[in-house]
């Protein structure tokens, strides 16, 4: 296939209404030896879509049908630059049984906690797993002052493949979703700073690095919400950082959100629970850790372990926020 065909292909798969850039981000990544460069491909496009100009490529030229033109197509009435404008939508969490395990922060896991959890979730009819963040800790790509007696990256990818296996001979059937926290960004970031002339190789993606040591698993990252039902989940660094400090971590995120969700990040259960003036309900909940609760850079602080049960049935949903103390689950 030639570089129109090619273009012609992902017209046609795509459709009419996705804008040009966007388009040709996605075919310059899938055929990097056939277009010279990202603006190739997006010339190729503009020219099958009957915007190239008279020195472009009108060979490749094949505009949209005239009703897609009026209706569908993106107008730009003040030929305005294209935008690298991106969308944003959430992650649809399929199942109806969910277990949502936060902040494991491997190697520095728990194991009386998970034990606690997996004690008490393996009776349930599990069939949807989400790691909602820092499932690794990356301790050795951090920003801050690192113990140089601390476990490696390469050490705490193994312990994540070996709690992978463990997890999955657990629950056999249940769809695993890994969602990136903060914690996890610490890589991309690495590669940002220390070594960007490798960014765009397959084997060092993450999400590759993730896939490769758990076969099956769905990686979620880009801060994107993730939806059990009405439910919105997030880790919980997805709203910056704050001075604002609320009765509770649930309450903060009422306040940031204003619809119902839960987060991890901050170690803490806890609950809160508004109505409007139109009796309509709003829970928000923040779920507890399974890492050590006394690290060494912050031995004093408020967290528990926890983990939560989330029901879902179409849009309605129900929480079961559970507390672990001394290896019991509250």
């Amino acid at each position: 296939m030639n570089k129109g065909d090619i273009a012609r292909e992902a017209r046609d798969k795509y459709g009419w209404e996705m804008p040009t850039l966007k388009l040709a981000r996605i075919i310059y990544a899938e055929n990097k030896l056939i277009y010279t460069n990202l603006e190739d491909a997006r010339k190729v496009l503009r020219g099958i879509e009957g915007k190239a100009g008279k020195g472009d490529s009108g060979r490749y030229r094949r505009t949209a049908p005239a009703e897609i033109q009026q209706t569908h197509r993106p107008r730009n009435p003040y030929n305005l630059p294209e935008s690298s404008e991106t969308s944003y939508e959430p992650y649809k969490v399929p199942g109806k049984r969910v277990l949502v395990l936060s902040d494991i922060h491997l190697p520095y896991h728990s194991l009386s906690a998970l034990e606690a959890t997996f004690d008490f979730t393996k009776g349930e009819d599990i069939d949807t797993i989400v790691l909602n963040g820092d499932t690794l800790d990356f301790h050795g790509l951090s920003r801050f002052v690192k113990d140089p007696k601390a476990r490696s990256v390469a050490h705490e990818l193994a312990s994540f493949k070996d709690f992978m296996m463990a997890l999955r001979a657990l629950f056999p059937k249940a769809f695993i979703i890994y969602k990136m926290g903060n914690h996890c960004e610490r890589y991309d970031h690495f590669l940002i700073q220390k070594a960007h002339e490798i960014i765009g190789v397959d084997e060092f993606d993450f999400r590759n690095i993730i896939k490769a040591r758990a076969d099956g698993i769905e990686v979620v990252g880009d801060k994107r919400i993730l939806k059990l039902g009405a439910l919105n989940l997030v880790h919980g660094h997805e709203f910056g950082g704050s001075i604002f400090s609320p009765v509770n971590i649930a309450r903060g995120l009422f306040l940031r959100g204003k619809v119902s969700a839960m987060q991890g990040h901050n170690h803490q259960t806890s609950e809160h629970t508004e109505s409007n003036m139109n009796g309509e309900i709003t829970t928000t909940y923040s779920v507890g850790c399974l890492c050590e609760l006394h690290p060494a850079y912050l031995p004093i602080n408020k967290w528990n372990h926890g983990f939560a049960i989330v029901d879902v049935d179409g849009e309605a949903f129900h929480v079961r926020n559970y507390r672990i103390h001394k290896g019991e689950v509250l």
